[in-house]
């Protein structure tokens, strides 16, 4: 029987050699803060950048719609991840605070991969939001370990939460949009507080 050894592209199974990982990843990075500037950028200009040949990048990449797809999936998934990740390690009303941080930054980058992403599923008839059931899934995690410690006000529901964050949405990334979020999740997470049964 031969070996499972080898390269094996983005949707195999095993894991890619360390340097083409790390080509991977670099791509990703400078296509992210590219794309954020310009939906229109040259793919041979994000490959120059990412200092990898041009055929190392269309290996990873085909085409346009495959990269920008793959950005805003990277994004997603690392925003996703890491609500697990802040409740091992945090109390659940500071993870889920925390987290909240992490999607004004995931939502001031999703504004300047907008444009990119709109051009990218209208070309596949992509979905219109990918990773969107994903980050209600985290939402939910956040939520229930919040509603089992009674850190928050008892049913409160992953609509609630995004109804009341969707301001974050509206912040404009070039201005000074830290502070405003800041000052927004805050706002939005005393709310949440209020009256959890947890809580004096």
């Amino acid at each position: 029987m031969g070996s499972a050894a080898g390269r094996v592209g983005p949707g195999g199974g095993a894991p890619q050699r360390s340097d083409a990982q790390r080509n991977r990843e670099r791509i990703l990075e400078v296509a992210l803060a590219e794309l954020s500037r310009s939906p229109d950028v040259p793919l041979s200009a994000i490959a120059k950048k990412a200092g990898v040949g041009q055929g190392t990048f269309y290996r990873n990449f085909p085409d346009r719609e495959a990269l920008v797809l793959e950005v805003h999936r990277h994004e997603v998934r690392q925003l996703v991840d890491s609500a697990e990740d802040l409740l091992k390690t945090r109390e659940p009303d500071d993870a889920l605070r925390a987290w909240m941080d992490s999607l004004a930054r995931y939502a001031a980058t999703n504004v300047g991969l907008a444009d990119a992403l709109r051009q990218a599923t209208s070309a596949t008839g992509g979905p219109a939001k990918p990773g969107y059931s994903l980050v209600v899934g985290a939402i939910e995690l956040l939520l229930d370990a919040n509603h089992e410690a009674g850190t928050i006000r008892p049913g409160v529901t992953a609509d609630d939460f995004i109804l009341a964050i969707a301001g974050l949405f509206q912040v404009d990334p070039t201005g000074d949009w830290r502070a405003r979020a800041t000052r927004l999740l805050d706002i939005v997470m005393d709310g949440l507080r209020a009256g959890a049964p947890g809580r004096p």
